[in-house]
């Protein structure tokens, strides 16, 4: 696991172990808050160690920014903390997200000691909270997932974008349109750090470029499908949608980036779809 730190009090950890997926904590004069944990116990149980021994301070608060399991398996590890989230991470956490652990705990032996943590403080649009000296705003961004949030640390002009911002943006569990919306809702905002769901920290000049890629990696993509949708073989034309053509690197996320691409293009495929077999009210 990798450990950076971007300002004074803030700490990204990028495990080594699961496509490079992010965790942050953010120390405060009123002890240290958590976004997000990473997925296997190893690595939180280590985040945990750094802050409780190195840094001296207890975690008091969770932030989960989306059910998936690379973000929240690891709560349980944080027994004192209260845990926040989107009213529908919690749903989703006591749903497919009981499900999956199952799952994970019959294929690993090393996740048997996670328990799912449904979060107790909940929000649906956006929530501020005051921990010491810090303030952290959150607010819904769905598109990678329904449930997506990001939260914007204030006094550092920090953003944990969660999956909201990653390599190359995913939406197969979420809404391609609504991606574009909460991506538009970042730009022009004065960052100086984000901290992406997975990879590396962008920094403050990077920010509106990496923004504007993204949206532009979406509209891409969707000319893209459009087009093989008409092809004699559809299912080639679509196979054929290379992710350099739509702007990204398929080296990005150690050559992960490529194959979420073409999930990518299967999903938007299926959507168009069934938005053209679907007649405009009238």
């Amino acid at each position: 696991m990798q450990r950076e730190r971007v300002t004074e009090d803030i700490f990204v950890f990028t495990s080594d172990l699961y496509v490079q997926v992010t965790a942050g904590v953010v120390m405060t004069t009123a002890g240290a808050v958590v976004i997000d944990t990473l997925l296997y116990p190893e690595e939180t149980r280590a985040i945990r160690h750094f802050v409780e021994e190195r840094l001296g301070a207890v975690v008091k608060y969770v932030i989960n920014t989306h059910f998936h399991a690379d973000h929240t398996t690891g709560t349980c590890f944080f027994p004192r903390a209260q845990v926040i989230s989107h009213r529908l991470c919690r749903e989703l956490l006591n749903t497919r997200g009981r499900e999956g652990l199952e799952s994970m705990k019959q294929a690993s032996a090393e996740m048997r000691d996670v328990d799912l943590i449904l979060p107790n403080i909940v929000f649906d649009d956006e929530f501020t909270l005051h921990v010491g000296n810090k303030t952290f705003h959150m607010r819904h961004t769905p598109g990678h997932s329904m449930d997506s949030i990001v939260v914007h640390v204030l006094q550092d002009q920090v953003l944990f974008a969660a999956d909201t911002l990653m390599p190359i943006p995913y939406f197969v569990d979420g809404s391609y349109d609504d991606f574009l919306t909460s991506l538009d809702s970042l730009r022009n905002l004065g960052f100086e750090n984000i901290i992406q769901g997975h990879g590396e920290v962008i920094l403050r000049g990077e920010v509106e470029e990496k923004i504007e890629s993204d949206v532009q990696y979406l509209h891409t993509l969707s000319r893209a499908v459009e087009q093989a949708l008409t092809d004699a073989d559809v299912e080639q034309a679509l196979a054929a949608i290379d992710i350099e053509r739509c702007g990204k690197s398929r080296i990005l996320l150690n050559g992960v980036a490529e194959q979420l691409h073409h999930n990518n293009v299967l999903a938007l495929a299926s959507l168009r779809r069934q938005q053209a077999k679907t007649p405009f009210a009238e």
